[in-house]
């Protein structure tokens, strides 16, 4: 069985500008303005494009210590992208697989970022508590990254 989880955000940040901040070069923004959650990033497959594996080692706030992720599909023009989870994280915890599709889409002078999460849930495995774990985590990219992105105007253009 599937379930699906949406989770959307609205920011003050135009889509195009959040989307790099927030998703292209996430791996690098991170450790700086999310150390507690993210020590480091890099890619451990493939040349940063389709099919490549990106892993982000977690620190102490975290409940895991990495994640790794297969990007599946990026259409930057349109501020899109897909991505599965192929290691670590709530994989084989609390879910069996899970594929995230994140889409920012200007709403306003900002945006409006949305997540819609597909996951196959392990059995008995607390699914409430995951999805409250990866809400938050979306939230906080994007408020981090909206904060980053307020306080250095010059920064994503």
């Amino acid at each position: 069985m599937t379930s699906t989880m949406i989770s959307e955000i609205t920011t003050v940040i135009p889509a195009p500008r959040l989307f790099k901040a927030a998703i292209i070069d996430w791996h690098n923004l991170a450790p700086k303005i999310a150390a507690d959650k993210v020590v480091s990033a890099q890619t451990v497959e493939g040349d940063g494009g389709i099919g490549s594996v990106r892993q982000l080692n977690f620190g102490p706030a975290m409940p895991f210590s990495f994640e790794q992720r297969r990007l599946e599909f990026e259409d930057v023009e349109n501020c899109e992208i897909k991505s599965s989870v192929v290691a670590g994280g709530g994989l084989g915890v609390f879910f069996n697989s899970a594929t995230y599709h994140i889409k920012i889409e200007p709403s306003g002078t900002g945006s409006l970022a949305r997540m819609v999460l597909t996951f196959t849930p392990v059995p008995g495995a607390n699914s409430a508590e995951h999805e409250k774990l990866i809400k938050g985590a979306f939230f906080g990219v994007m408020k981090g990254c909206e904060a980053f992105l307020l306080a250095n105007p010059d920064a994503y253009n």
